[in-house]
């Protein structure tokens, strides 16, 4: 079962994903340019905004420090000699991470861990600590096959709200891989790029009157549009990172947190904006368009409806409108091509614009149109 989230949002002259040069990022699709911003950047900005939302959920931290600065600490503070534990650390780290720790403990590169992993971790090292030798008992017990189980069966579920979400990537027998239920598409200007170079000067304060000429100058390319959205969400999947099951079983398990989560994250993504040169820019704009669908099918992008770059030179009508049309028409001809399917299957559209397209549904609030979605998952 799958939720599909489509979305138009319009911003004026903004920097909202820069490359290695400052830029902004393009990438070629159809017969343009367009502006795009990267998944990576979408999904930090609704990392940040989900623990705002839900902030009883325990969440995880990206980190190369996190045995050093988050399970070290956690055990002293639990009772184990300080020398003891920074002993302890760095062989605990070397049979969690498979390769790619430095002396020390740290990690040659960030891994996404939960909180509760590091309560875990921290409790384990305040159990052998006591021991007349703790780094033999700390790599005899994880060794045994009783730990690495336990390690695998707990690390799925409590590796944190952003794991659950957008995955965890490993190289470990005893730290689990989690998969990611939420699949993220870079968003891209559904016309070709508009940008224009903004040149900026900076004027010292404290020149005298024959200091003539600017402190600073430099410039940044700026541009506007409307960008066309998607993500895919794995529900099954998401309840079973979720709750630890086994995403065969979702349907079986208490679906709360998991709504909460969808509801919330439909929220950032239609909500947050990311942007480079905040400051100056403003780049602040909430989605103009929102189509929800549910299903049991292979989802698929409706990002070919943008195939042929929509028009802006001499465009008599408005491109939000013009992209909802266009989005609406290959909507149609997907349905009369493959056949419209009624299995769990619900479409809703929330938008301020006008009118509607006839082959669109009629348009609900924002809040309605999620939890019918929500509703039709269980259906």
């Amino acid at each position: 079962m799958f939720l599909q989230i489509h979305t138009l949002t319009a911003y004026p002259a903004a920097l909202l994903n820069r490359d290695d040069a400052g830029l902004a990022k393009r990438i070629p699709f159809g017969n343009a340019i367009r502006l795009r911003v990267s998944s990576q950047c979408s999904k930090r900005h609704w990392r940040e905004d989900l623990t705002q939302q839900l902030p009883d959920l325990p969440d995880g931290l990206r980190t190369r420090s996190f045995f050093t600065r988050t399970v070290l600490p956690k055990a002293i503070e639990a009772g184990v000699d300080e020398a003891v534990a920074k002993a302890l650390i760095e062989p605990l780290a070397k049979a969690v991470v498979d390769g790619g720790v430095k002396e020390g403990g740290d990690l040659n590169q960030p891994v996404l861990f939960g909180l509760r992993e590091a309560d875990y971790f921290a409790q384990m090292l305040s159990e052998v600590g006591a021991e007349t030798d703790p780094a033999k008992v700390l790599a005899e017990r994880l060794k045994t096959k009783e730990e690495k189980d336990n390690l695998k069966a707990m690390s799925k579920s409590a590796a944190g709200l952003t794991a659950a979400l957008f995955g965890r990537m490993v190289t470990s027998d005893l730290l689990a891989r989690v998969d990611a239920p939420v699949h993220v598409a870079h968003a891209f200007t559904v016309h070709a790029a508009n940008t224009e170079m903004d040149y900026f000067t900076v004027v010292d304060d404290l020149n005298r009157d024959d200091e003539t000429g600017a402190a600073h100058a430099n410039q940044a390319e700026l541009g506007a549009g409307v960008y066309y959205g998607y993500v895919a969400v794995d529900v099954p999947l998401l309840v079973s990172n979720l709750t630890g099951c086994e995403a065969a079983a979702w349907r079986d398990q208490d679906v709360s947190l998991a709504r909460r989560v969808l509801e919330a994250l439909i929220f950032s993504i239609i909500r947050q904006s990311p942007g480079a040169k905040k400051g100056s820019t403003a780049p602040y704009a909430w989605s103009d368009f929102l189509l929800l669908e549910t299903g049991v099918g292979q989802p698929r992008s409706l990002a070919n409806a943008f195939l042929e770059a929509v028009p802006w030179k001499g465009a008599q009508q408005d491109l939000r409108n013009l992209a909802m049309t266009r989005l609406a028409n290959y909507l149609h001809k997907l349905d009369e091509m493959y056949g419209a399917s009624n299995d769990g299957y619900y479409r809703g559209i929330s938008t301020v614009l006008d009118p509607l397209p006839p082959s669109l549904p009629q348009k609900s609030p924002v809040p309605a149109n999620i939890a019918a979605a929500i509703d039709a998952l269980r259906a």
